[in-house]
C-alpha cells in the first residue's frame, strides 16, 4: 500500500454549496436571536458612548463624536459576530455535536469545510456590521457612496477573525479556555483599534503596536468609505487585512486538520 501523502485537493464548488446549504438551513431556525444580539449590542455601545462621551467631547478629527464613533463601532460589530461565532459555534459542533465528523464523511475536505464555514460567518458579519452605520445615520451621519463598500470591508475583516476563532476553537482544551482569549486578546483588540479615540493619542510605542491590530485597519477603511476614500492608504489597509486572513487560514486549517483527521 502506498504511503505517499495525498496532495491538497482543489476547492470544489459543490463542497462549498453543501456546507452553505446546511448553514442556511440552520440559520432559518435561529436568525432572529442571532440578528438581535448582533445588531442590538453594538447599537447599545454606540448610543451609550455616543451620547455619554459625546456630551463631553464635541468633535474628533473635525467630526461630531457620534459620527466618529458610529463608523468605528462597525468594526466592533464585525469582530464580535465573527470571532465569537468562529470560537464557540465551531467548538460546539466539533466537540459536542460531532457535526464536522458527519460532514467529512461526505465529499468535503477539511480545507473546504474551514473555508466555507469562515466565509459564511464573514458574510453575516459584513451584513450585521452595517447596523451601527444605519443607526448613526439616524443621528446625523450623512450617507455617502463609499458606504457601499462597508459590507465588503466587513466581510474581509470578518473572514480573518472567523478563521482566528476557528483556529482558537481547535487549540483550546476546553470551552472555558475561551475566557483567556476573550480577556487577553479580544478585549484589547476591541479597545485599542481607534473606535473610541484616535490611536495617535496613545503613547508612541502603544500607537505603533495598535497599528498592527487588524481591527484598526477595518476602522480606518470604514471611516474612509464614509468620509472620503484615500486610495493609496486604503489599499495598504486592505492588504493588511488580507495578510491577516491568509495567516489565520493557514493556522485554522492546520489545527482543524489535526483535530479532525490526523
Amino acid at each position: 500500500m502506498s504511503t505517499t501523502p495525498q496532495r491538497l485537493r482543489t476547492f470544489e464548488l459543490a463542497a462549498f454549496a453543501g456546507v452553505w446549504r446546511r448553514e442556511l438551513t440552520l440559520y432559518r431556525r435561529y436568525w432572529l436571536s442571532s440578528t438581535f444580539s448582533s445588531v442590538v449590542e453594538p447599537t447599545i455601545y454606540l448610543l451609550a458612548f455616543g451620547f455619554g462621551l459625546g456630551s463631553l467631547i464635541a468633535t474628533i478629527r473635525g467630526l461630531p463624536y457620534i459620527e466618529f464613533l458610529g463608523t468605528g463601532v462597525v468594526a466592533t460589530s464585525v469582530l464580535f459576530t465573527s470571532a465569537f461565532a468562529g470560537m464557540f459555534t465551531t467548538f460546539v459542533r466539533r466537540k459536542f455535536q460531532h457535526s464536522y465528523d458527519a460532514m467529512l464523511a461526505a465529499p468535503v475536505d477539511v480545507h473546504e469545510l474551514v473555508a466555507a464555514e469562515a466565509l459564511w460567518i464573514a458574510t453575516k458579519s459584513g451584513v450585521y456590521g452595517c447596523a451601527p452605520l444605519l443607526v448613526a445615520m439616524v443621528f446625523g451621519l450623512d450617507p455617502a457612496p463609499g458606504m457601499l463598500l462597508v459590507p465588503l470591508v466587513g466581510l474581509i475583516t470578518g473572514l480573518g477573525f472567523a478563521l482566528f476563532g476557528i483556529w482558537c476553537s481547535a487549540v483550546v482544551p476546553s470551552i472555558d479556555s475561551f475566557n483567556y482569549i476573550v480577556s487577553a486578546v479580544i478585549t484589547p483588540l476591541f479597545l485599542v483599534a481607534g473606535t473610541f479615540f484616535p490611536i495617535d493619542q496613545l503613547p508612541g510605542w502603544a500607537g505603533t503596536v495598535a497599528a498592527f491590530n487588524p481591527l484598526y485597519h477595518c476602522v480606518e477603511l470604514v471611516r474612509d468609505a464614509s468620509f472620503g476614500l484615500r486610495p493609496g492608504v486604503d489599499l495598504l489597509h486592505v492588504g493588511a487585512l488580507l495578510l491577516f486572513a491568509a495567516l489565520m487560514w493557514l493556522l485554522a486549517y492546520t489545527a482543524m486538520r489535526r483535530r479532525l483527521v490526523d
